[in-house]
Formats: C-alpha cells, sequence, structure tokens
C-alpha cells in the first residue's frame, strides 16, 4: 500500500460487516474487536453499517471502547444507529415507520412475491424487520447460507433460477419488485439486492451513510479524512453492489477500498485490493499503528474550507504567520520559531502605561526543532478545525509539524512535529522562549514553567517511540491570575491533564468543539471563484478572537499580532460584536462585561472632561482609561504632529450602548439591562445631554468633534455624531421600568433627541456630513484616483484633503448601516450616490459598509466587487499591514455585507426579517445564526428562500407578514426580487490590485 491513496493516516473508517470484516455471522471477531478498541482509544472514528439488526453485530463484535474516537454500529438497512461505548450500544436514531407505512411495506413485499410468482420464479418471503421486507430468491437449502467468498457461484445460480423463469438478470428482477411495489402504493422504495435476496424497504444503506457522513462533520473529520471500506461495490447481475450505497455525495472525497471479489468489477473511484476480511483487518491495524508511532493527520485540502500558504506566495512571511494565527479567543499564537516575530498573546493581558500599554507578550510555544526557519515552507490552515499544518524543507528533504490552539481546553497549545531519527531515549524538549518577556524558570531538561505579570505558562514535550521517522509531542499551558504563583500551580496542573488526555484525545475534542462553532455561524456561497473560503477565513478569526466567558477585551487585530499595541477601538463594538451576538451570544456577552467593568473609568473621563455620564475612551486597555496616543510622526512631512481622535471621536460613546442594544435584539436577554447594560446606555444617554449645545431656536448641536471621516478635524454637527446621539437618547427613554430611570429625565431625553440638528435635506434626501461640507472643493476622489481604495491624505496631502468634499470611510453612510429606522425612508440611494464617490475608502472598514449597503439598494455587482475585495484585505495583504496582525473589524463587515446585505437578515423585537439580494453569479447561499435562543438556517436562491428554526420562531421574509418557522423547511418566494439598477458607483472606481496605504 507504500505511496498509495491509503498510505496515510486517516481520522475515521466506515465499513461494511458481513464478507468485508468479518467472513460470517459465525467467525471470530475477536482480533477485530482488539483492533478497533485500541484505535478508537487513539481517536479514530470507526462506523460499520450493516443490513442486519444488532444483536447479529454485538455479540459477534463485542468491541467495548472508550474513546476519544468512537464506534457506531449503523443497521438495519439504515433504520438504526447504536454508539457503543463501555457499557455497550445505546440507540441514538432509529427511523420510525408509521402504521400506514408498515402496512404499505408488507402490501409491497407481498405484491412483489406474486409478481415474481407470476413470471414463474418461486420466492420466499422470509423477513418483516424494521422499515424493510426481505425475499429470498434462491430458497434452496445449498443456499441456506452462502459465504461471501462464494458470492460469483452465488450470482451464477441465480441468474439460472432468474433465466429459467424468463427473466434476464438481477436489475430486471429489482425492476419488477420495484414495479410492484409503487403500484401497491409505496411511493419511493428502496429496492436492493445482495444476490441472495431482494429487499423493498423505507431506508438503506445510503441513510447509514449520510449518518455517518453528518456525525463526522459535526466531530470536525472532513471526507477526505475517511476510509470507506466493503467488499459489494461493483454490480451484480446489473444491479449496484451493496456497498456502492455508501458512496454517498456527503462523503465525497472519501477514499474508498473494496476488499471483495468483485466479480463484474469495482467503479472507478473504488481501489479494488480484494484479500476479504483479512485485509481490512490489516486496514485497521495501519491505522491503529500509524497512530502509536506518533504520524501526523493529514491535511484535508477541502475546498472552501482551506487556506494553502507557500513561499511562492505574495505574501511577506511575517504576513503568512498572521493570517495562519491560532486562535482560542483567551491566546492567540502567532508564528513558530524561526518566523519573523513569532508572538503568543493572552487576551486582556496588558503591560505598560498610559498610550504605551501594550499587550503582554508571553513566551512561545511553538518551537520547531531542527526545522528550517524559512526554505520551502508551506502553512496549511484547515478553518473548520483550526488546525495548522506547517512544512519546510531540509537537507533530509521535507519535514512536518502540525499543531492548534485547543478550543475546548482554555489556553492550551498542542504541537506535534517530526524530528527524524534521534539517539537515545531521552525525551525531546521544545521549550517556549522567554527572550522576549524575562521571567521565572522552574523545573528539569523535559519541563518548564514560565511566569510573567499574573501569567504562566507550563510545558513540556515528549518524544513518542518510533524508527527512524521519530514524532514529538509538545503541549503548553497559560493561565492568568492576579498572583503569579496561582498562575503558575493551575498552569502546571492543567498540563499535567493535558498530558495525560494526549494528542488524539486534545484533537478530538478540538475539531468538534471547532465544529459546534461553525454550526450556528457558517456562511455557504454557491458561487464561482474563491470568495466562499475567502469568507470562511474571516469567520475563522472573528472566531478566534474572543472567549466565551469572562470578559473579552476585543483588539483592533485580535490575537493574530501586535498592531495598535492591542488596543480596544470602537471596531469591536460595532463590527465584531453583531458577528458573534448573531452566533454565540457568550462571547458578545464577555465583550459587553469588558465596558461594564470599565463603566467607573468611563465616568471618571467625563467628570475629568466637566460633563456627566460616562465618556468611553476611544482608545482602550486594561483600566478602561483611554490610552490613545498624543501624537505621531507625519510619514510625508516627517514631523510630529498631534493625534486628536482620544479628544474628540466621541461617537464612541453612542458606539458602545449601540453594541449593548443590538446584543438583546439578537438574543432577547432582557435580563442583561438588570445586569449593568442599561447602565451603559442610561450613563451614555447622560454623557450627551451634558455635551450638547442648545442654541436661541430650541435646536441642540454638538460641536468639535471627530467623526468616522478622519480627514476633517475637528467639525460641528457631524451627522453621524448625532444621529448616533439621538438614538442612544431615545433608546435610553425606552429602556425597561426596572432601570430605575426617572420619568422626567426620560423626558428630558427625549426632548434633547428631538432638538438635534441632523444635517438633513429633504428637498434631495441628504444628509451633510457635517455642517460646512458642502462648501468644501467639490473633489470627487474616484475621478482623480489612479484607484481606490486609496490613502487620500497620502495621495493629495492632508492639507487639501481637508478642504475637500474627500471622505476617508463611510461616514453618513454609517448611519444607514447602523441604525436604519433613525434615518429618513428612501435616503439610502441619493446619500449613496453622492458620498461614495467622494470615498477614498482609506479605513479598511469602508469596503464591507459599502457592500452591505449597495446590496440593499439593489446595486448587486458594485456590492460583490466590495465584498470581494475586502474578504482579500488580510489574505493578500492589501494594505501591507498584515504582518501587525489581522483587520478584524474588516472581517466583521465581511460577515454582515453577506448575512444584512445579501441575505437580508435583521433581528428586531418583532421576529427575525429575511429579505434577499443576490448577486446574479451566485446560484445561492446560506447563512447560520442564533435569534432568541434557537438556530436558524437560511438559504437563498433564485427566486426563493428556505427557513428552518429548531425551536418555533417567527420570521417575515421581505414585505411579508411574519410567520412561525419551525424545524420543517418552509419554502417562502422572494416577494420583489432586486437586479443591478440605476447608477453604478463602485464599477469602475474599485481597483482590484494590491493597495499600499
Amino acid at each position: 500500500m507504500s505511496g498509495s491513496p491509503i498510505d496515510r493516516r486517516f481520522e475515521a473508517v466506515v465499513m461494511d460487516w458481513d464478507g468485508t470484516v468479518v467472513p460470517d455471522r459465525r467467525s471470530d471477531a475477536s482480533e477485530v474487536r482488539a483492533v478497533i478498541e485500541s484505535a478508537t482509544e487513539l481517536g479514530l472514528h470507526i462506523g460499520i453499517v450493516s443490513g442486519t439488526h444488532l444483536a447479529n453485530v454485538d455479540e459477534q463484535l463485542m468491541a467495548r471502547p472508550a474513546g476519544p474516537g468512537s464506534l457506531h454500529l449503523c443497521l438495519n438497512r439504515g433504520s438504526e444507529v447504536f454508539r457503543v461505548g463501555a457499557r455497550g450500544p445505546r440507540l441514538v436514531w432509529r427511523r420510525r415507520p408509521s402504521a400506514d407505512e408498515n402496512q404499505l411495506l408488507d402490501a409491497a413485499a407481498d405484491a412483489a412475491v406474486d409478481a415474481l410468482t407470476a413470471r414463474g420464479l418461486t420466492v420466499r418471503l422470509v423477513s418483516r424487520r424494521l422499515n424493510r421486507r426481505k425475499l429470498d430468491l434462491i430458497p434452496e437449502a445449498a443456499w441456506s447460507d452462502p459465504p461471501k467468498a462464494a458470492i460469483a457461484d452465488l450470482l451464477g445460480a441465480v441468474t439460472s433460477r432468474l433465466h429459467a423463469a424468463g427473466i434476464s438478470d438481477l436489475r430486471e428482477a429489482v425492476r419488477v419488485v420495484r414495479a410492484a411495489a409503487v403500484e401497491a402504493g409505496l411511493p419511493s422504495p428502496c429496492v436492493t439486492s445482495d444476490a441472495k435476496h431482494i429487499e423493498v424497504g423505507l431506508t438503506d444503506k445510503s441513510d447509514s451513510a449520510r449518518w455517518l457522513a453528518g456525525h463526522l462533520w459535526a466531530c470536525g473529520v472532513h471526507p477526505p479524512g475517511v476510509l470507506v471500506v466493503g467488499d459489494e461495490f461493483g454490480s451484480l447481475g446489473g444491479t449496484p453492489g451493496s456497498d456502492a450505497l455508501m458512496m454517498v455525495p456527503e462523503l465525497a472525497g472519501a477514499a474508498v477500498v473494496s476488499v471483495g471479489s468483485e466479480p463484474e468489477g469495482a467503479p472507478g473511484r473504488v481501489m479494488a485490493l480484494h484479500g476479504g476480511p483479512a485485509l481490512c483487518l490489516e486496514l485497521l491495524r495501519d491505522q491503529l499503528g500509524r497512530r502509536r508511532a506518533g504520524e501526523l493527520p493529514t491535511p484535508p485540502l477541502t475546498v472552501g474550507w482551506t487556506l494553502d500558504v507557500n513561499d511562492a506566495s505574495s505574501l511577506h512571511p511575517a504576513a503568512a504567520a498572521a493570517v495562519c494565527a491560532l486562535g482560542d479567543g483567551i491566546v492567540g499564537s502567532v508564528g513558530f520559531a524561526g518566523d519573523q516575530s513569532p508572538a503568543v498573546l493572552m487576551q486582556g493581558r496588558y503591560v505598560g502605561h498610559g498610550p504605551e500599554t501594550e499587550l503582554l507578550q508571553l513566551p512561545i510555544w511553538q518551537v520547531l526543532a531542527g526545522m528550517p526557519a524559512a526554505r520551502g515552507v508551506r502553512r496549511t490552515l484547515d478553518l473548520r478545525t483550526g488546525v495548522l499544518w506547517y512544512t519546510a524543507q531540509d537537507a533530509d528533504g521535507a519535514r512536518a509539524a502540525v499543531a492548534f490552539q485547543s478550543r475546548a481546553r482554555a489556553a492550551t497549545g498542542v504541537l506535534r512535529q517530526e524530528v527524524g531519527a534521534l539517539r537515545g531515549s531521552a525525551p525531546v524538549l521544545v521549550e517556549p522562549s522567554d527572550t522576549r518577556v524575562p521571567g521565572t524558570h522552574r523545573g528539569d531538561r523535559a519541563g518548564m514553567t514560565v511566569e510573567n505579570a499574573g501569567c504562566a505558562v507550563a510545558a513540556r514535550a515528549t518524544r513518542l517511540r518510533g524508527a527512524s521517522g521519530a514524532t514529538a509531542d509538545s503541549y503548553a499551558v497559560y493561565r492568568g491570575a492576579d498572583q503569579r504563583a496561582l498562575a503558575g500551580r493551575n498552569a502546571a496542573a492543567a498540563l499535567r491533564r493535558a498530558r495525560a488526555a494526549g494528542f488524539d484525545r486534545l484533537l478530538n475534542e478540538h475539531r468538534e468543539a471547532w465544529a459546534a462553532r461553525w454550526a450556528d455561524a457558517d456562511i455557504s456561497i454557491d458561487a464561482p471563484g474563491d470568495l466562499q473560503a475567502r469568507v470562511r477565513f474571516a469567520l475563522y478569526h472573528l472566531m478566534s478572537s474572543a472567549p466565551s466567558a469572562g470578559e473579552a477585551a476585543i483588539a483592533a487585530r485580535g490575537l493574530s499580532g501586535e498592531g495598535y499595541r492591542g488596543h480596544v477601538f470602537w471596531d469591536a463594538d460595532v463590527f465584531v460584536l453583531p458577528f458573534l451576538a448573531a452566533t454565540h451570544p457568550q462571547s458578545a456577552r464577555a465583550m459587553l462585561e469588558y465596558r461594564i467593568r470599565r463603566l467607573d473609568a468611563a465616568r471618571r473621563r467625563a467628570t475629568a472632561d466637566g460633563r456627566r455620564g460616562a465618556r468611553f475612551p476611544w482608545e482602550s486597555a486594561a483600566t478602561g482609561d483611554d490610552v490613545t496616543p498624543r501624537r505621531a510622526r507625519n510619514p510625508i512631512t516627517g514631523r510630529t504632529v498631534s493625534i486628536r481622535t482620544g479628544d474628540l471621536e466621541e461617537h464612541i460613546v453612542s458606539d458602545v450602548a449601540w453594541a449593548a442594544n443590538r446584543y438583546v435584539e439578537w438574543t432577547g436577554d432582557e435580563a442583561f439591562w438588570l445586569e449593568g447594560g442599561a447602565d451603559l446606555v442610561a450613563e451614555a444617554a447622560r454623557y450627551w445631554v451634558s455635551r450638547v449645545r442648545e442654541d436661541g431656536d430650541g435646536r441642540a448641536h454638538i460641536d468639535r468633534v471627530i467623526g468616522p471621516d478622519e480627514y476633517h478635524v475637528p467639525v460641528d454637527d457631524n451627522a453621524f455624531t448625532n444621529v448616533m446621539a439621538r438614538w442612544t437618547l431615545r433608546r435610553a427613554a425606552a429602556l425597561p421600568a426596572a432601570a430605575r430611570v426617572k420619568d422626567v429625565e426620560r423626558d428630558r431625553w427625549c426632548q434633547l433627541a428631538d432638538a438635534l440638528v441632523d444635517g438633513y435635506r429633504p428637498t434631495d434626501g441628504l444628509y451633510e456630513q457635517f455642517a460646512g461640507f458642502s462648501g468644501l472643493e467639490p473633489l470627487i476622489i474616484r475621478d482623480v484616483a489612479p484607484r481606490r481604495p486609496i490613502a487620500a491624505d497620502l495621495l493629495l496631502g492632508p492639507d487639501r484633503v481637508a478642504g475637500a468634499q474627500v471622505i476617508k470611510q463611510a461616514d453618513v453612510l454609517m448611519l444607514h448601516y447602523l441604525v436604519p429606522e433613525e434615518v429618513a425612508p428612501g435616503s439610502l440611494v441619493p446619500n449613496l450616490e453622492h458620498y461614495e464617490p467622494r470615498t477614498a475608502h482609506g479605513s479598511s472598514l469602508s469596503l464591507g459598509v459599502h457592500a452591505s449597503l449597495l446590496a440593499r439598494a439593489g446595486r448587486l455587482e458594485s456590492a460583490l466587487s466590495a465584498l470581494e475585495l475586502v474578504a482579500r484585505i488580510d489574505v493578500d495583504d492589501l494594505t501591507g499591514t498584515t504582518a501587525s496582525g489581522l483587520h478584524l473589524a474588516a472581517m466583521g463587515t465581511v460577515w454582515n455585507a453577506v448575512t444584512q446585505g445579501m441575505l437580508g437578515l435583521r433581528a428586531t423585537e418583532r421576529c427575525l426579517e429575511v429579505d434577499p439580494h443576490l448577486p446574479s453569479q451566485w446560484r445561492s447561499v446560506r447563512g447560520h445564526v442564533r435569534y432568541r435562543g434557537a438556530r436558524i438556517d437560511v438559504e437563498a436562491f433564485p427566486g426563493g428562500v428556505r427557513v428552518s428554526a429548531d425551536q418555533p420562531t417567527p420570521v417575515s421574509v421581505g414585505d411579508m407578514p411574519a410567520v412561525t418557522v419551525t424545524k420543517r423547511w418552509t419554502v417562502v418566494p422572494v416577494v420583489h426580487p432586486l437586479r443591478e439598477s440605476g447608477s453604478d458607483p463602485m464599477t469602475r472606481a474599485i481597483d482590484r490590485s494590491t493597495l499600499r496605504s
């Protein structure tokens, strides 16, 4: 088998029983039992598929595996599934026929007997089992229990009987039975044959295979990681072999092996090795041996799920390391020792003071022993399971490693690497480097604990027994605590548990945890090109960025790099939190907990500024105090310039309140208001009351601010800031009575909200971006820039840009993105057409926002162009800054552009709204979200929408009234399918070439 497609480690084996695993039902299966129990103990998943019932398989096999792998018996021709554990089989699924279905099956079987008898063939109905009826085509003593090895002789004998009755072959007999069953009233009979019998039923082996495929998918196993073994894949008498039914589309890409004689030949994609059960046992032993020797798992390379980066790519090695970063929401691991600036970052752990505050650099654990640093390097990241393969060339050939940051065990890094031939039996020590962070080292040559700033890491590596191709497993556990000693003890204890579990158990746990996250978050796009993988890349890193409990300080670059020193901006509240609220509410709640626990710091800042309420910082870190730098070097002039965002970009106050409300809209978690959520919104409203200026005409203004468009500093009555303040005041006034807000204060909030100016002009439907914007130089950046996105201040100079109608990113349009209910009806299109040509898209946040709004406006080709570009921003390093970390908020806009823009999903208190707008290139798009406790699956395609929910949920589609959707798929026609119309501002504006800004 050397060099063949099965000469590798598999993660699952799906097998037929009779003739494949055992010669017959009287054979001794003790050797098979021992191998199965040992293999499942090392993480292999095994599924046995048979047409017989439980007793026939379990009493012969008697396996009692303990895991972490699994053993499932899929029996009764796809009707039942049993999971076998240490205490024996347990039913996990059964197809239960109704009384009417049983009557139809009986009628179908009787009709089949009559039809064959009428042709002169003597048959016997020998079994009436669950969901199936069995007819014996050769009820003769000589063929009462033929062995599988005699399949060719059996087929010959049956064919002779059929010929004597004027039936040409087995295929014609099956057609006769199927026709009789349909005529008897069974609408879609499953008719199969093993040469001796014909069965008519409600299920067959394909149901077993589909169930196993779904189970393995939920375990994080891709089809290419599955080995399917049978003995009857080829046709018998012109009918498909019974094992051919296991080759379902859900297992496309699996390796398929036949160990049977295959008298009429095996299908093309089946490896016909023959050899019978003895060869099947050899295949199982081979898989067991690979695990015992510590062989690395094989990259799945599944289309749409794999990111492959090698030396030939255009990515700088440091950018490639960031793109392939591993994270569990607590710890992020970037690169390997030997890469440029490898890093391990812990979410929310900072060192330094003021603007110099930065994320703590922890000792790295991802050390590759003897691995070349930068020659022939290839990284392969499985987005579905968060597992990274790293290969490199040296003088002895390719060397490989596989690593993951455990999703199931907090802050635990796991690495398996090929270390070549090693002398002696001493374990390989792969120590975390402490060159960048001083620490205290304890332990012997085979283990180490490093402590720093209330964090600790414990690590240990062990060589696995092997011959020339030895491997080593390394484990590292990070813990944070107020006391270093406590952190060290916790890390050491967790390390002991991880090592006791071992690589394969940790890998299985990790893959299953990731699969569960994807079940609530995946977006599948049926369209040409590589957008599917790019979208999943964004979702993977969004899910890697936030923990599920405690508090979450989501940095602008997540856990993938040191950009912006790991500070928290509005990016997290506005662009990351909505994704988490709709897919993993616990993480969104943790993000809000970060703000709640720092509310006192925001209050102190407001007081220091002579205001009331809370003034959230533009850049935040450990304490909640503002850590925005005060000055920086101008890249054009070289002079030091002031940074004023920390003082003037005050819309952050409303952004935090908006995030709190968005969380409740998706989750329905009304208790959150009493757990600090109401304070966030109310204190934001109080801040605006003290911040606005009222004139003599009763109008309210907000002077000297910076909006999202940071090219103009400062401005008065920025439309985004004012309308978001108005929204905040109105939302605060609507807080539940339990929030203990006095009526007089609610009245004041409403009065002030009504008084705030917003720059809206009813005559043309435009919002003036800020007071005086219309009087600036009418410079259309679309017409003068060589391409967009572009940094207009670098192209034209900051002084000219400040005096012109050139915008860095969506500003007015952000209102339509965040609070469409707060802007004038029908104002999206005029503002989109006016402001988009004036927008340089100099921020990574801009294109995704425009993609969503263009889709809502029916400009689908333009929306798709913008979406495709923002989805490439880090994969292709379009800004030249990916090496310092990924643009996490831009990834949030990718999710929003697909879900809110294309699928038209919007969570409201009344229902989940669905209003799809699909580009013509998309055959369909399917998204998974959680809405108020329900798992929702939405698929849109030309002309219709399918929605399902795991509990009754109100859903509205387009302009139709809300209906309650249950588990059953509901097909709803799209009421008003939109197509590209009107002007197309972005078709010629977006340059797909590499951007350096």
